[in-house]
Parts: C-alpha cells; structure tokens; sequence
C-alpha cells in the first residue's frame, strides 16, 4: 500500500505510533465540480483519520466525471492535524505541460554533489537552530549561518568554472536529483544575466524538484535585479505564471512567491499576464483555509485588481479576502481584451 507523503514542517506534536487526522482540506483547480462532491466521494472530513493510502486516493478521484487528473498532498502539521490539499485538472482545463525527461548520459563532478550537500546541510542546521533559540545561544546560531554562507561562497566558484557543465546535466542528464542540483548551482553564477535562460528551461523540466530550485533561483535574480537595476537583469513570468495552474501543489507555491517578488513594483505587462493566464488558479489559492499559503496568492490577486498594497493588507488583517478577489475577478475580462 502506498504510504502518504508527509512533509515534516512541525512534526514534533505527532506521537509516533499516533496516525494524523485530517485538518483543513484546501482544494484547487475545480471548476464544475464542487468541494462536496469531491469529499462525498472520498468518504471524507475534518477531523477523519488521514487516508491511508495517497495513490487510492487520487484513482477515486480520477474515477469523477470530467476529471483528467488529482494529485493529494498531506502536509504537516497543525497540533495533531495534517494540513490536506486535493488538486484536481478537469478536462479543457488549463494544462501546465513539461518536457519528457532527457535520457542523455551527462553527469555531474561529485566535487559539485558533495558541496551542494554539504551546503544544504549547513541550511538545514541552521534552520533547525533558529527554530530552537530558546535553547541556544545567538552565536551558535550565527556560527551556523555563517557556515551555510561559507558553502554559498563556494557553490558559487562552482558555478562560475562549470557552467557548461550545469548546462548540460540539464539538457542531458538522466538523474533527476542530478539536474536539481544543477539548477540550484546555476543560479549562483556571478554573471546572472548567462543563466537566465537555463533557468527558465529548467521551470519546464519533467521533475518537481528542478522546477522548484529553478525558481527559487529565479526568485533571488529578482530580488538582485530589484536591489541594482543597473544591471539589466530582466525575468520573464512567462513559466512562472503557466507554473500556477500546474497540478502539483509545490509548483503553485513557489511560482506564487516568486511572483509576489516579480510584481511588488507593481509592472502591469506581469499582472495583466497574471490576469489573463492564471487567475482563477491564483483565486483558489487565495481562498485556502492554511492562511501562510493563502497569503502570496491574496497577493498577487489583489495587485491584479489594483488595491493598494496598505488597503490589501488591512484587508487580509480583518480577514476580509472576497473584496479583491471580486474586483480581481470583474477586471479579468478588460485585462484579457488589452484594457
């Protein structure tokens, strides 16, 4: 049987031999059918044990009239409560399409696999000892943070004599995890505007975890291009904003965060394509239960309407979220004929 999925954000409040229960249920993608009929069909609720079984769960999906494909995903956790979400692509549906993964024989420099492992290592500590600072001085902490910097330092004289290398194991290479690493690398070049292009071939690869370290990527080139536009540097939303109606649930997420960085100088070209392409996604997401991943989405759906990023935020801090979807919602068609 197959097993869930769990990311383990929080995982310490679960007993364990103690199975999650079901928490919030966040649904995106339905278009005819309704949240109801889903669960009804899954014999589910708030408050039910966690279904044991992830593929089931999305083969009874699947059996439902005008689907052509679900995705779950547990995420952990609220107290004792996995956090689900239930992504459905009904047919004629936007469709977020990828490339067939490459089959070539190009591999990575294990010099480049052992310091990138080494570098998430040092995130990882470091993370784990922000999260833990009662019980810790601020300089172990900071030891920690220096040391994942240290590893920055290096992944990025990596990149700069590897490029080709990077490049290739993304055109070519077989191994998935191998090619997220390459992603990842690459965007630690020091010239940025030579792997922009990489990156964004990598935002159409067959692997969720390319994707992901591409943007990711992408997101810090446009945090970058913000701090120094001298540079020139310039991102297409072209892949990001295709990302937002992608069935996997990390696709979404990062591309919305990602986004939220690309528009927060408000650009319209962004926002109208936003509009055009992706909204009743991004009105999915905003209107999640989870409110942390509500949040990039309300956003960005709140920019295509044009509330000022104040009156936004006082929005979301009264709760009050169906005002700038509903003035989102009645610009769409203006934005999809060109305003």
């Amino acid at each position: 049987m197959i097993r869930w999925l769990i990311t383990l954000t929080a995982a310490a409040g679960l007993a364990a031999a103690q199975a999650p229960k079901t928490g919030d249920i966040n649904f995106y993608g339905l278009r005819k059918l309704t949240p109801e009929k889903v669960l009804s069909a899954l014999e589910l609720k708030t408050g039910d044990p966690l279904p044991p079984s992830k593929g089931d769960v999305e083969d009874r999906l699947e059996l439902l009239p005008g689907v052509a494909a679900a995705r779950v995903e547990a995420v952990c956790c609220e107290g004792p409560n996995a956090i689900l979400f239930i992504g459905i692509e009904e047919r004629g549906s936007p469709h977020f399409g990828t490339r067939p993964p490459p089959a070539g024989t190009a591999t990575l420099p294990e010099d480049i696999m052992a310091a990138y492992r080494e570098y998430m290592g040092a995130v990882e500590r470091a993370a784990q000892l922000g999260n833990a600072a009662e019980d810790l001085t601020a300089g172990e902490s900071h030891v920690a943070d220096l040391r994942a910097r240290l590893f920055e330092d290096q992944l990025a004289g990596l990149a700069a004599g590897r490029i080709e290398v990077l490049r290739d194991v993304l055109r070519n290479g077989a191994e998935p995890d191998e090619r997220a690493v390459a992603a990842a690398v690459l965007g630690y070049a020091p010239k940025k505007d030579e792997v922009i292009k990489d990156l964004q071939f990598a935002m159409q690869d067959a692997e969720p975890a390319v994707r992901a370290n591409a943007v990711r990527a992408m997101m810090a080139i446009a945090v970058l291009a913000q701090k120094r536009p001298e540079l020139g540097l310039r991102i297409e939303p072209t892949w990001m904003v295709e990302m937002l109606n992608s069935i996997v649930l990390g696709d979404r997420q990062q591309a919305a965060l990602a986004l939220v960085t690309l528009t927060e100088q408000r650009d319209a070209a962004t926002l109208d394509l936003i509009s055009a392409r992706a909204l009743p996604s991004l009105v999915d997401m905003a209107r999640w239960k989870t409110l942390r991943y509500a949040l990039p989405a309300f956003l960005l759906v709140g920019r295509v309407a044009g509330v000022p990023e104040q009156e936004l935020l006082d929005q979301w801090q009264k709760g009050d979220r169906e005002t700038a979807i509903g003035k989102a919602t009645a610009l769409a068609p203006k934005a999809r004929r060109g305003k």
